[in-house]
């Protein structure tokens, strides 16, 4: 899952990034509302951390720019704002959901998680493959019941291709989730991701689909 995080706090923006990287996401931080509304128009992301007192444009601006550019990722405002007229105004320019700082970095990653896992349509949190399953709020995979150990690069695909089972997710969508927007990305790099998890959670379950992508393919697995 690749994360927009926005925040221009020297100190508190590094250790968010740090925090959501330590839970295997990939995470692009900005410290300004006008890179924050060009990466959010133009790049692929799971879902946004906004805060609201940035540099150059406010947030709310940043925010309404998004949906009128008919971008429709799940947006999570970070304020340290409490008061109703702003959550109103946070919500009626598009956003999902809201936390006011200080906060506990576990309720950020939990929200995260719960916002990515139903823009993608799930409403249980729980998600199932044959012998594999996904635990969206505390992000662990399991394989027959028995903890999965993956690397961050590896959950990061393994997560695309559960949220979205049975559907093919092409190669280019997948590497653009996966790596943050500074990466140096080998052409060969996803296959060996792939190829790692199919030692893991068993070839059959992973579908190659020439010239597209990849599926998580669940039904043969049953």
């Amino acid at each position: 899952m690749r994360i927009l995080l926005v925040e221009d706090d020297a100190d508190l923006g590094p250790t968010i990034a740090r925090a959501l990287r330590g839970e295997s996401f990939a995470v692009d931080l900005v410290g300004n509302g006008i890179d924050a509304a060009h990466l959010g128009e133009t790049e692929a992301y799971d879902a946004a951390v906004l805060d609201l007192g940035l540099p150059g444009r406010d947030g709310i601006s940043v925010l309404r720019a998004w949906r009128d550019a008919k971008r429709d990722l799940p947006v999570l405002i970070l304020t340290a704002r409490d008061g109703w007229s702003d959550k109103v105004a946070g919500f009626k320019a598009g956003a999902d959901d809201f936390l006011v700082k200080p906060f506990r970095i576990e309720e950020l990653v939990m929200r995260l998680r719960a916002l990515v896992r139903r823009a993608a349509g799930h409403g249980q949190p729980r998600l199932e493959c044959g012998p594999l399953t996904f635990d969206t709020q505390t992000g662990q995979f399991e394989l027959e019941g028995l903890p999965l150990r993956l690397t961050a690069f590896e959950w990061r695909v393994l997560s695309q291709l559960m949220l979205r089972k049975e559907a093919v997710i092409e190669r280019l969508e997948l590497l653009e989730h996966v790596y943050e927007g500074d990466a140096d990305v080998d052409s060969n790099s996803l296959e060996v991701i792939v190829g790692r998890l199919r030692k893991k959670i068993g070839a059959q379950l992973i579908e190659t689909v020439r010239g597209r992508g990849y599926r998580l393919h669940c039904a043969e697995a049953i």
